[in-house]
């Protein structure tokens, strides 16, 4: 009972909310995307600004792939700063990095017109050897937030699942890549109920409030010349979301489709997407 509680209560700080990841480089929307924004309710953008990954010198942390904004959102959603961080760029700490990094963000803001903006995300697969720098850096970007009143936010990953919480207001859990790309034969490495059972036990207890993200998206590579394609049934989707949410039944009060496009809003029913979203 008492566990139960602790739990209920970490997430009451969320409020329902619809939202999709967007993560091209450059924010331009076709009426597709216009209008599966406008009938799911979408009200949130998480938006890729950039990547940081480290210099070629391997001596510091640098931008890679910013998005150029030819295009707004429609009025009322409220976008979200996103920055993929790559894991290595967390294996020492990096001098004034954080500073760096929210003071790009508050110029492209600028520079762009981009208003309505409350929150900045933090994208990065820290392991146990980058975890306390990580998240020591997301300290520090708190603390540049705090004069103006932004929240911070990380995505989780199931593996991180079983480490200490991250000091920030809610994590994402990044309910796709869940599988070893090398056993593509055998699992489904975007998503794959049976690479999922195994960290449902863990959910109940994290002590940090959790929004959900789930795929819709393709990936597509070659192996020894032949085209191999991944795309994840709807019903394993469903019954991944349908698990999770046993285990942690405030998972439905705030959901993510990863990612934004009109390949992939194509790819399901639209009843699919109400289930994922609405149900």
């Amino acid at each position: 009972m008492i566990s139960c509680g602790k739990q209920r209560y970490q997430d009451e700080s969320l409020e329902q909310s619809y939202g999709v990841y967007y993560w091209r480089t450059d924010l331009h929307l076709d009426s597709t995307e216009r209008a599966f924004l406008k009938q799911h309710h979408i009200n949130k953008v998480y938006c890729r600004y950039f990547d940081v990954v480290m210099s070629d010198d391997g001596t510091e942390p640098k931008p890679n792939a910013t998005i150029a904004f030819t295009d707004t959102l429609p009025a009322g959603i409220e976008l979200i700063p996103t920055v993929y961080i790559t894991e290595d760029c967390m294996h020492k700490p990096h001098k004034d990095l954080a500073e760096k990094l929210v003071k790009r963000i508050m110029q492209m803001n600028k520079t762009n017109h981009i208003g309505n903006v409350h929150e900045i995300q933090i994208d990065c697969d820290y392991t146990s050897k980058s975890r306390a720098t990580y998240y020591q850096f997301l300290e520090a970007i708190k603390s540049q937030l705090s004069t103006i009143h932004y929240q911070l936010s990380t995505t989780i990953r199931l593996h991180q699942l079983s480490m200490p919480v991250p000091h920030v207001d809610y994590g994402v859990l990044m309910v796709y890549n869940t599988g070893d790309p090398r056993k593509w034969q055998e699992r489904n490495p975007i998503l794959d109920y049976r690479d999922v059972y195994p960290y449902l036990n863990k959910l109940a207890q994290y002590r940090l409030p959790l929004a959900a993200a789930y795929p819709v998206y393709q990936w597509i590579r070659n192996i020894q010349n032949v085209r191999i394609e991944h795309t994840v049934e709807a019903d394993e989707i469903l019954k991944v979301k349908k698990a999770l949410e046993k285990e942690r039944p405030s998972l439905t009060k705030a959901i993510i489709t990863y990612h934004l496009e009109t390949d992939n809003i194509n790819r399901y029913k639209t009843e699919t997407y109400e289930e994922i979203y609405h149900h």
